[in-house]
């Protein structure tokens, strides 16, 4: 586990694009657990920028997934509300498409549909430019663990 502090909301979109370009080729999925503005949607502009997203970023609450297209396709999906709305959609195609990178916010509803491999990001939020971010990854070799020690 490694712990971050970002004190702007554009050291926080930085670092989620140096987590990113960071990552094996194979790992895909991105976990944001925190409270609300914790910064989730603020780290994965960082995240679509490292992808190539070109457009807006912004909160899928209301409506479960977006979908960004870039040189990798993001799907963005938060979950908080997943139960309220209903799954009227696969979520196991988003988190398992090969060509595409998911992330998701409040995940702890589709543990059993996660890889293997992947990332979880757990924001604090500490005041209103500052938050704290640990950094753990799941089933990722010593080499990346090494090299996020480095990145921001």
């Amino acid at each position: 586990m490694r712990k971050f502090t970002t004190n702007s909301r554009e050291e926080t979109i930085e670092l989620g694009e140096k987590i990113v370009k960071a990552l094996p080729k194979d790992v895909k999925v991105i976990l944001l657990d925190g409270n609300l503005s914790a910064g989730k949607t603020t780290i994965t502009k960082g995240i679509a920028k490292a992808l190539g997203v070109k457009g807006i970023v912004n909160s899928p609450t209301f409506t479960i997934l977006k979908t960004y297209p870039g040189d990798v396709t993001l799907y963005h999906l938060d979950l908080y509300r997943l139960n309220e709305v209903g799954n009227d959609f696969d979520l196991e195609d988003y988190i398992n498409d090969e060509d595409g990178f998911t992330v998701i916010e409040w995940p702890y509803q589709v543990n059993q549909l996660l890889p293997d491999r992947y990332v979880e990001l757990k924001l604090t939020f500490i005041n209103e430019d500052t938050r704290e971010i640990e950094v753990h990854s799941h089933h990722i070799n010593d080499e990346w663990e090494a090299n996020i020690w480095n990145i921001y």
